[in-house]
């Protein structure tokens, strides 16, 4: 009997799974597509918004170097390994906790960074006429990307230690739920004694590309690359977790440990992208969202397709926040706001009219 049950179900068995394999060509299609037109539109739109002509122009004169090689091309190329580094974070925080809402900011990495950020501006600030020009551009430049890299990874270890490790995810999510809220709370308190960091605070959590040079590209290239593979190498572990604890346990796997490195993986990859790019909402949790939607698959697939998604989006959110109301610029993370949050509204109103 079961022999005929097995031979009965293959061909849909094998239909199904065809199907799934065409969709997940289909997206990597597009994802691709979009990431080389976004780049293409990202090196030709500036401050009068986009404008290929000007490019070309631009391409051929004699400020070619500076305002491609220099300005644009950094900016264009961070973006999308900022939005990768988001995408495959949220997709590993999705799987560690086993919730499509998940996102990278979950575990105080965001209250850590802005901590970080406020911190080193009121410092500044205090500092008054007593810093010179060499030690303010430090600070605005290196400073506060160090601090916030650092408040991401500080606000993520006390989480853990709040958790008492990363064996339970109910304490895990409670922990960094209040951590979150008390260092928002401690930078809020800092501001207000330190009105001038606010501004900075400000501009950190709407997020921005504006600032980007080849070194933080190196940089994040290098986090990124580093982050795949181990991602790889732990995309088994993250399908074991969907069929939950107990069948995972029941696999061999050892929950405190492997959540613990996919923890401190999607806390690495948020806290690279924060630092260099502030806070920018909605990437790391809509990006594997839409991977799962389209073309399902296991982790090995999803955490690859959530990386070249997210720098999908951010890299059209970059080129939209510099277009749209030119020569001024837009905060991108205000774009991805808007964008992301339409995006769940509809899908909200789609599940609910279903």
């Amino acid at each position: 009997m079961s022999t005929s049950f097995v031979a009965t179900n293959r061909p849909g068995f094998d239909a199904s799974a065809t199907a799934d394999a065409a969709a997940r060509r289909r997206l990597a299609a597009w994802i691709a597509l979009a990431i080389v037109v976004g780049l293409a539109c990202g090196l030709a739109t500036g401050s009068t918004g986009f404008a290929p002509r000007d490019f070309w122009a631009n391409l051929n004169g004699n400020d070619a170097a500076l305002l491609l090689g220099q300005i644009r091309a950094p900016r264009t190329l961070g973006a999308a390994l900022v939005g990768a580094l988001l995408g495959l974070s949220g997709a590993v925080a999705q799987g560690v906790f086993r919730n499509p809402l998940a996102d990278p900011y979950l575990l105080g990495s965001a209250a850590g960074a802005g901590l970080g950020v406020v911190l080193v501006l009121a410092a500044a600030a205090l500092g008054g006429a007593t810093i010179s020009p060499a030690t303010a551009a430090w600070i605005e430049r290196v400073g506060l990307v160090s601090a916030a890299f650092v408040g991401a990874l500080a606000g993520v270890s006390l989480t853990l230690t709040l958790a008492s490790g990363a064996v339970h995810t109910l304490r895990l999510l409670l922990a960094g739920v209040v951590i979150g809220v008390l260092l928002g709370a401690v930078s809020d308190l800092i501001t207000v004694v330190s009105p001038d960091a606010l501004r900075g605070k400000q501009a950190f959590m709407l997020g921005s590309t504006s600032f980007f040079g080849w070194d933080a590209l190196a940089l994040m290239l290098a986090g990124l690359t580093l982050l795949v593979v181990l991602a790889q190498r732990h995309a088994r572990a993250l399908d074991a977790l969907t069929l939950g604890e107990d069948s995972a346990t029941s696999l061999g796997l050892n929950l405190g440990k492997v959540r613990l490195a996919l923890v401190l993986m999607l806390s690495l990859g948020t806290a690279l992208a924060v630092s260099q790019a502030g806070l920018v909402a909605f990437v790391g949790l809509v990006a594997p969202h839409l991977v799962r939607r389209r073309a399902p698959g296991t982790h090995a697939w999803l955490l690859v397709a959530s990386a070249g998604m997210g720098a999908a989006i951010l890299l059209w959110a970059d080129v939209i926040s510099r277009a749209l109301i030119a020569p001024e610029e837009l905060p991108v993370g205000v774009v991805t706001a808007v964008l992301g949050g339409s995006y769940l509204v509809w899908l909200l109103k789609q599940r609910t009219s279903a």
